[in-house]
């Protein structure tokens, strides 16, 4: 465990900028910072993860005033795949202290401090665990997330992302992030530096300021909030129309007038948004009885209009599956749509880049052929090269006999219908022995074909499991007392209610049942709805306080499948968010976003 002081002046200059200002409130400048950053050995406190390492910077007026930082000893196995992420092995944190040791003398360092950190929830989250565990009082710290003040200020002609990587690197920091945690909060400080400089431009200059920045809203935003006027207050889904009616964004909300009004204010601070805000002349609002039919609808409404401001959601078509094909001599293939052909598949994958990471991590598990085109029974081809390099059973040359090709195409399938633990093993196995040899940036692919595949099989194993369904009934007491009911129908929601105070209720729900959208089956693993929207259905199934009412046919996942393994590569992933490119970050996330 180690501390120093020092006193650099490179950033002095940043702050003199800012010491003309008019101050009120607590000075920046004034104040006392300490940057932390942590790692771990997974993505949850909750859940059993322990810190490994501790490293922490203080700052004042842009001056180093000291740095924290120490291994700690979990008590556990450092996970491979965390391992290869941090390069924190378990050798290395033999000796380090205990958290019981570490995170007291962490506070005594940080003591009197406005707490920083990059993804604050992470970290801060984490330390609070174990003060609590300890019985030990949590000082009363001010906290800031860098990542979240710089969603404020930079935009994607700044930057691709917010991630700390990209940040780092847009501020010119002399430290390059690397998953340890000296390094990251050294690069921290930077980031929080340049973001500082940037918002003393914009009279941000205390603590106070700091805390409810938000982007100044243009005086032609401000003109359009009687656009908001007309919407009730009520759950539902709004659209903004330009001057000839074509849909410019599509949301969602609780509270369709108060959010709308939100568009018109310094609430809002989205660069595209305002400029849609711009362009807008009209809003219309359709209410739904639930928040979830309302995010539904909103998915759908988005497929459907494909409108220019919104992100995500426009192309739930452009999909991608690995299948395994029913011939002879079965194989891997990618393809755009599920055929009725009686194949395997999983997916859907929205980018083809993660669903080749997916099909990597099969091919390294499984020497099935990776040819092309159907093989007779009796093929008389020459071996290819996967062949010579023991990669592939070669049934093209007679190399394999039917029934030993056979075996392999059966673990395989159970591998992506019931229990991905042949994939997992095999892989595991190659990432120890690549990191053993310290050839991380090889072990690193593995690790992300190994998650892509682990999430892959989950997502798919959960979707079917729904979608077999031919019809799920439930319901949930909401925070107004009142009961909401949904029809879900093989994984596409087919009607929804709430029902009336005094009523009925079993009446309520045999009628809404009644009246529901007929949904018809379909091959493949999400047949009759998008992946996102059945997955907005899972979670709300899945939520506290959800009662089934009626079940038609079975919903159940195999016990030994992905989904157990999904904690630890959630946790790698939770770790990399802040350094991994964004054009990387196409993984669903494993969290529920609530409606606003």
């Amino acid at each position: 465990m180690s501390t120093t002081a020092h006193r650099p002046t490179r950033e002095r200059s940043r702050w003199e900028a800012q010491r003309s200002f008019d101050e009120l409130g607590r000075p920046l400048r004034d104040l006392t910072f300490c940057v932390v950053d942590l790692e771990t050995t997974g993505g949850s406190a909750e859940a059993g993860s322990m810190i490994t390492e501790i490293g922490a910077v203080k700052v004042r007026g842009g001056e180093v005033l000291g740095e924290f930082q120490t291994l700690v000893n979990p008590h556990t196995e450092i996970p491979a795949f965390i391992a290869v992420l941090t390069g924190i092995s378990n050798s290395m944190v033999h000796d380090a202290p205990p958290i019981e040791a570490a995170l007291p003398a962490f506070l005594d360092f940080a003591a009197g401090c406005v707490l920083v950190a990059h993804n604050a929830p992470f970290d801060v989250g984490f330390l609070q665990h174990f003060a609590r565990r300890q019985g030990r009082p949590w000082p009363k710290f001010e906290v800031l997330d860098t990542a979240k003040l710089a969603r404020r200020v930079i935009t994607r002609d700044d930057a691709p992302n917010c991630k700390l990587s990209s940040l780092a690197k847009l501020f010119g920091s002399t430290t390059t992030p690397n998953h340890r945690a000296l390094s990251d909060a050294r690069a921290t400080v930077d980031v929080l530096h340049g973001l500082m400089e940037r918002l003393g431009g914009l009279g941000v200059h205390t603590l106070e300021e700091l805390q409810t920045f938000s982007s100044r809203v243009s005086t032609a935003q401000r003109r359009k909030r009687h656009l908001a006027e007309g919407l009730p207050h009520s759950p539902g889904v709004y659209l903004f129309r330009d001057d000839r009616s074509r849909v410019l964004y599509v949301g969602t909300s609780k509270d369709l007038r108060t959010r709308v009004r939100t568009y018109f204010t310094s609430s809002e601070t989205r660069t595209r948004i305002g400029e849609m805000v711009g362009l807008a002349e009209s809003v219309t609002g359709i209410e739904c009885a639930t928040a979830l039919e309302a995010e539904v609808r909103e998915l759908r409404l988005i497929a459907e209009h494909k409108p220019k401001y919104n992100r995500r959601s426009r192309f739930p078509e452009k999909v991608h599956f690995l299948k395994l094909t029913r011939e002879a001599w079965p194989r891997l293939s990618l393809v755009r749509k599920v055929l009725d052909d009686d194949a395997d598949y999983l997916g859907p994958f929205s980018s083809k880049k993660t669903a080749e990471k997916c099909l990597a991590a099969l091919h390294e598990t499984f020497p099935v052929r990776q040819c092309s085109g159907r093989l007779p029974l009796a093929p008389s081809r020459s071996a290819c090269v996967l062949a010579e390099m023991g990669r592939c059973l070669s049934p093209c040359d007679g190399s394999t006999d039917a029934s030993t090709y056979a075996a392999i195409v059966r673990q395989l399938r159970d591998t992506l219908v019931r229990s991905p633990h042949e994939v997992v093993e095999a892989i595991n196995r190659r990432m120890s022995a690549l990191a053993e040899r310290e050839r991380f940036e090889e072990a690193g692919i593995h690790r992300d074909r190994l998650a892509t595949f682990v999430r892959a099989a989950a997502r798919t194993q959960r979707l079917s499991a729904l979608t077999r369904c031919p019809e799920v009934v439930a319901a949930r007491r909401e925070d107004t007392g009142r009961w909401s009911v949904h029809v879900v129908r093989h994984g596409r929601l087919a009607a929804a209610g709430l029902i009336p105070p005094g009523a009925d209720a079993h009446q309520y729900v045999r009628e809404l049942t009644a009246s529901a959208e007929t949904v018809s089956d379909a091959p493949g693993p999400v047949p009759a709805a998008t992946a996102e929207e059945t997955e907005k259905i899972l979670r709300w199934l899945e939520s506290p306080g959800v009662r089934l009412v009626d079940v038609d046919g079975e919903w159940v996942c195999p016990l030994g499948g992905a989904a157990r393994h999904l904690a630890i590569y959630d946790a790698a992933n939770q770790s990399r968010l802040s350094l991994v490119p964004f054009d990387e970050q196409r993984l669903p996330s494993p969290v529920h976003q609530p409606v606003r």
